[in-house]
């Protein structure tokens, strides 16, 4: 295979039907307008080709396509059941001990009444102190801020699972 052939997964990907073509990207994230402006660019040359369309889309969701993608995220330290991509996601809770998991669902309970929404950390990769230390920083921030860090957010975490789509063999 050289260097320019189209990934295995991503091939796989622009030859899907529409509709699981669309289930596949509300796996990646909840929010149906980033799905469908990333459904209509297919097919995708290349995996940068699919993040560009990817980041267009993340910097152009209205408050109410952000608040979609949002409500497809269990809080940090609470994975759904048999959900294992979170599970992956937020491994760095899974070991902590209990008083960390206690304070840490106070510090999401807090964001959300000053927020609206769940605390949204691309946890991938990060330890629980990280993210508890995360949510008490991000608490002090205006809504207007808080919005911006959650799209930049949202759009790592989002970059993480399309590698895991179009890289899978």
């Amino acid at each position: 295979m050289t260097s320019t052939a189209t990934p295995p997964g991503l091939a796989r990907f622009n030859a899907l039907e529409e509709q699981a073509a669309h289930t596949a990207l509300l796996e990646v994230c909840a929010s149906t307008a980033w799905g469908r402006r990333l459904l209509a660019a297919r097919p995708y040359a290349d995996p940068d080709a699919l993040y560009a369309v990817s980041d267009a889309a993340m910097a152009a969701l209205t408050e109410a396509d952000l608040a979609e993608a949002m409500a497809g995220h269990p809080p940090i330290g609470r994975p759904r059941p048999g959900d294992p991509t979170s599970a992956r996601e937020q491994r760095g809770m899974a070991g902590a001990p209990d008083g960390l998991r206690a304070e840490m669902l106070e510090l999401n309970l807090a964001y959300q009444d000053k927020f609206g929404h769940v605390f949204l950390i691309c946890a991938t990769g990060r330890t629980a102190e990280e993210m508890r230390d995360a949510v008490r920083e991000r608490l002090g921030n205006p809504p207007e801020k808080e919005r911006e860090i959650v799209r930049t957010e949202l759009g790592k975490i989002n970059r993480i699972r399309l590698t895991r789509l179009v890289e899978e063999d």
